[in-house]
């Protein structure tokens, strides 16, 4: 699976006073702090997750 595509993930909102199943989507895709970037590999769950919090995020790719 070296070929897999990737997308770059960066949180640029605040955790604080989220819902929390918003925080674990957070945490699930590694994110843990303001303005970190991560590239997490191009799948469903992946997605979902993506989708949930697309509105604390910004991605690439």
């Amino acid at each position: 699976m070296a070929d897999a595509s990737k997308v770059r993930v960066t949180l640029v909102k605040s955790l604080i006073g989220r819902l929390e199943s918003h925080k674990a989507c957070a945490h699930g895709l590694g994110l843990k702090r303001l303005n970190q970037t991560v590239e997490v590999i191009d799948t469903p769950e992946n997605r979902g997750m993506i989708n949930k919090i697309s509105y604390l995020l910004k991605c690439e790719g």
